[in-house]
């Protein structure tokens, strides 16, 4: 029960502080209209009807006693419009909101013994009252007004237009206090994607506090990444430096099978470093730009072929033009191909399909090889990761930090990786989740 309740609640902010604002201003103005205003005014009804049941008392006395003209002068003292009963139906049903009209036929039925109608209906801000034997019967117009209280609906109106009045005053205050924080959620996010998005801490002051931290933590994150970009630089420099120094020294002895082995030994540390400097780099460096996801799958696709991969990029399944996302196309570049050279060295076919939600981008990697066993999934994308030999699902230069640096890059655009098996193919299915 609990959980069909929240589901109809609103998730956001916004839609929560206004259920708070708003549930209590109803609760109110419903008691007050049952508790006050139908109590109140038949309350009230039964008070000014219950008087009038003696005026008319008294003119049914003297009419039924014959003093007829008497009678006719005291109704018009009393303002009450007598006369012969009509041949017309009397209308007794009232309104299905007139509470006092029902209150009325009560209590002029209960003082009068001879009713033999009360008409609140028919007639506009008046009710007719018929009484009388039969062949003897008189019609009494009475003004509604000294039946009940007069204008009840302007209480209602003055209640609702209140209260429409204060919801606005509350939503406009309710609002300015909210911008901050949805301010600083959208600069959070963005940062998250590595997008720079201008902020400025306002608010309260407790927001204000929160968005000063923000702005604290986000620079000396970006501090942080540009030293490592620049410790970076230099260790790829201070690596490579020796190891082509070696190389040329190699290449200036004679060919051997010991010259050979050096060689290969010297071509798997560059390919171990490139490994560990591309897990360490990221995709720091690279700024997220608007970019249609389905363009640079197809970029990929065409630089896998003249490589001799067998790479398929299926046709969309969802309808509708493909959404442009905010992402880094470098690091997501990186990332397809790490997952494409993985398949291609343990399978022979590659699918590569694109789909999408409101919330996220779904770029999915599958291959016909022998997969992963499940219970290695969370194993694989591990850094320095080793998996059964059969299939070593991490880069090639045997760093394991193939998929490593694939989660890294998906994590970097609020979304992740997740591996499982394709039921298309039977290997291994590689989702990239991309927020949007």
């Amino acid at each position: 029960m609990a959980l069909r309740i929240r589901s109809y609640l609103p998730r956001s902010l916004y839609g929560r502080a206004a259920l708070i604002l708003v549930a209590p201003i109803v609760i109110i103005q419903l008691l007050v209209s049952v508790a006050f205003i139908q109590r109140h005014y038949e309350g009230v009804t039964e008070q000014m009807t219950e008087s009038l049941v003696y005026e008319l008392q008294l003119v049914r006395e003297l009419h039924l006693s014959g003093q007829r003209d008497r009678a006719q002068q005291v109704a018009d003292r009393l303002g009450l419009k007598m006369s012969p009963a009509g041949s017309q139906t009397l209308d007794e049903s009232p309104a299905f909101l007139d509470f006092s009209g029902r209150v009325i036929q009560r209590i002029l039925k209960e003082g009068l013994p001879d009713v033999v109608g009360v008409d609140v209906n028919s007639r506009h801000r008046a009710v007719l009252l018929r009484a009388g034997p039969p062949g003897d019967q008189i019609d009494i117009l009475i003004e509604r007004r000294r039946l009940s209280a007069s204008n009840p609906h302007q209480l209602l109106v003055l209640m609702v237009f209140a209260g429409l009045l204060l919801g606005i005053i509350a939503y406009v205050f309710l609002r300015n206090q909210l911008r901050p924080i949805k301010k600083l959620a959208d600069a959070s996010e963005a940062f998250g994607r590595g997008q720079i998005l201008p902020y400025r801490p306002r608010g309260a002051e407790e927001v204000r506090a929160a968005g000063a931290a923000f702005l604290q933590m986000r620079a000396r994150i970006e501090r942080q990444i540009e030293q490592r970009t620049l410790m970076l630089s230099g260790v790829s420099h201070d690596l490579r430096t020796p190891l082509t120094r070696l190389r040329l020294e190699l290449s200036m002895l004679d060919p051997g099978p010991e010259v050979e082995a050096m060689e290969a030994d010297l071509a798997e540390m560059d390919r171990m470093i490139s490994g560990f400097l591309d897990y360490a780099r990221g995709d720091a460096a690279e700024e997220a730009v608007l970019t249609n996801p389905l363009t640079l799958l197809q970029e990929i696709t065409t630089r896998a072929r003249r490589m001799g991969l067998k790479v398929e990029l299926l046709p969309l399944s969802v309808a509708g033009a493909v959404p442009e996302v905010w992402l880094r196309p470098d690091a997501i570049t990186r990332a397809v191909e790490n997952l494409m050279n993985n398949a291609a060295r343990y399978g022979d076919l590659i699918e590569i399909s694109l789909s999408w939600t409101t919330r996220k981008l779904i770029i999915s990697i599958q291959d016909d090889g022998p997969g992963i066993p499940p219970e290695q999934h969370e194993l694989a994308m591990k850094p320095f990761a080793r998996l059964d030999p059969s299939r070593n699902a991490n880069d090639g230069s045997n760093t394991g930090l193939g998929l490593a640096i694939v989660a890294e890059i998906a994590i970097s655009h609020g979304g992740a990786l997740q591996l499982g098996k394709s039921l298309r193919l039977g290997g291994l299915r590689a989702d990239i989740t991309l927020a949007r």
